[in-house]
């Protein structure tokens, strides 16, 4: 084993096997990084034999294999990220050491250091680097380069949280000088495809131009992000622009993962498969609902988190009530396989949905995780998680299908050094700041403050963020704190709704009087609230930047 050290707490080598680790351990090492990927060449010890062997040594271990000569900016990326966060001094290995250096190479380009110091270590180490010299000072010139213009305020994202928290800081204050990226040219309603998947709603109800629900006041950048350098206070979009900021806002979402299940991205709006969290998609699941006379209709919930958590049931509920009312329950048989141990994750909620679930006939099916579908089959697999932690596989032939695919955070979240070890933008669960860098925040689905990832949430934490930015900046007085208010209203059948309202730990946070609400029973009022209330208010009110119901009460520090 021949380790070379490269800089002050880093270092590479060759090949590691278990044999090693006392060495390692000997000099001091606290972590590992493999890039190689397994199987490279027979015999090759693969890196769960390593990692399982390192944990006996109390190492830190980590997995970011590489293909020789095919290294991506976003390795490089993950790699420096990995090695900002990991216990120093950190070793990582390859077959010879060459892909780890020039990892770190690229990593610490964009960093700062020169090329030719980063060569200049290199060749210290014993490796020769100048064939990457025009590479690493693209890389440099890429992440590095001045701003082509500066914000106070830059927002990543134009959904409901970002151009809502948009409109309530030039609420308070007009002139403010806001960025807000995003590169698409569609807003939408999203909590209203539940309803056309049902019939209540046309898709059309659902959507604007992006350019209509832009702040007057703010400069729409049409791009995507391509890198974030938060140590330079700038962000890196996918055309070459680089903008600076004085505050950034992160409100980017949450990532469709279609491709997490086998066969799902062929399979969707043909042969029965469908599924309300697509636009173009929800009006598929009415027509099969309408058409469905007999046969197995099977709704999923993939494992947390998922915007809004109520959805699959949701789309349950208003299908197997079109059935209910035209008499076909029983020949239309329902299921319901939940990825999660319990129907809902807050209690209070669950015997009214459960009564629903009973007056549908419904099958329900915990720990059952969607992982392929063949739509000419007609046929969905499982993985069941038994009692005793083992695992199988199971099948199920279907006439319908609708699916909630599984969700992670955006990829360029995931790789960025704002994310937390899940890729979700780590956040102080309260204000809502970020907890390393000190000028940014985070709201809606990306950040990982421990509530319900609903559009509510974002509506209550938009001017949470407003305040808490503008205090900072000495505009305003005083720290809001978010209480972790989420809102799901569980259509569970057509003119009722289960308004549920809660905060961090479960805790019921409701908005009216029980004798409006009904507390945790259906009521006609929430359904009225849901269908006819709630859409103006947020493309009238949240969208604008007023708080209805919402306005925080900032506090001392």
């Amino acid at each position: 084993m021949d380790i070379k050290h490269v800089v002050n707490g880093f270092a590479v080598a060759e090949q590691l096997s278990a044999t090693d680790l006392p060495a390692i351990a000997a000099q001091g090492f606290k972590s590992i990084i493999c890039n190689r990927p397994d199987e490279e060449v027979a015999g090759q010890p693969p890196f769960t034999e390593i990692a399982e062997a390192a944990a006996g040594f109390g190492f830190e271990m980590r997995s970011l294999p590489v293909v020789s000569g095919n290294i991506s900016d976003a390795q490089a990326v993950d790699f420096g990220r990995l090695l900002q966060g990991l216990p120093k001094p950190v070793l990582a290995y390859c077959r010879t050491g060459t892909r780890s250096i020039q990892l770190w190479a690229l990593s610490a380009t964009a960093s700062g250091m020169s090329t030719a110091d980063v060569i200049t270590v290199g060749k210290t180490a014993g490796y020769d680097l100048n064939d990457m010299q025009q590479r690493l000072d693209e890389r440099s010139v890429k992440v590095n380069k001045p701003a082509s213009d500066q914000f106070q305020v830059l927002i990543v994202g134009g959904g409901a949280g970002g151009i809502a928290v948009a409109a309530s800081l030039l609420r308070r204050k007009s002139d403010l000088r806001i960025g807000i990226i995003d590169s698409a040219g569609k807003h939408y309603y999203q909590p209203g495809w539940t309803m056309v998947g049902g019939g209540i709603f046309q898709p059309e109800s659902t959507e604007r131009s992006m350019a209509s629900v832009i702040p007057r006041n703010a400069k729409w950048l049409k791009a995507a992000v391509a890198e974030f350098n938060p140590d330079n206070d700038t962000v890196t979009l996918d055309d070459g622009r680089v903008f600076g900021y004085e505050r950034l806002i992160v409100a980017a979402g949450i990532k469709l993962n279609w491709a997490g299940v086998e066969g799902l991205v062929e399979s969707l709006g043909a042969n029965g498969v469908t599924s309300n969290y697509r636009y173009d998609l929800a009006p598929y699941t009415w027509k099969l609902v309408q058409g469905l006379q007999a046969g197995n209709a099977v709704f999923t919930q993939p494992p947390m988190p998922i915007k809004c958590a109520g959805a699959p049931q949701k789309a349950l509920y208003l299908s197997a009530d079109h059935w209910y009312r035209n008499g076909r329950i029983g020949a239309v048989k329902v299921s319901f396989f939940n990825a999660g141990a319990v129907l809902f994750g807050v209690k209070d909620y669950v015997p009214a949905l459960m009564e629903y679930m009973e007056r549908y006939q419904t099958q329900i099916n915990f720990n059952h995780n969607l992982i392929k579908v063949d739509g000419e089959k007609k046929t969905a697999w499982f993985q069941k998680t038994n009692s005793d932690g083992s695992k199988e596989t199971i099948s199920t032939e279907f006439d319908m299908l609708h699916v909630c695919p599984p969700q992670l955070a955006p990829d360029f979240i995931r790789n960025s050094p704002l994310a937390d070890a899940a890729g979700w933008v780590d956040v102080d669960q309260e204000t809502l700041r970020h907890k390393k860098y000190k000028n940014i925040w985070s709201l809606g689905d990306v950040m990982n403050a421990p509530n319900a990832k609903t559009a509510a949430a974002a509506r209550k934490q938009a001017p949470i963020v407003a305040c808490n930015v503008l205090a900072d900046m000495g505009i305003s007085q005083g720290v809001a704190r978010y209480d972790g208010y989420g809102s799901c209203p569980l259509t569970v059948e057509r003119g009722k709704i289960v308004l549920a309202e809660f905060g961090f730990g479960g805790k019921l946070l409701p908005s009216f009087p029980e004798w409006l609400n009904k507390g945790t029973r259906p009521s006609r009022l929430a359904w009225i609230l849901k269908k006819d209330i709630l859409p103006p208010i947020y493309w009238n009110a949240m969208l604008k930047g007023k708080e209805w119901l919402v306005k925080p009460e900032p506090g001392d520090k």
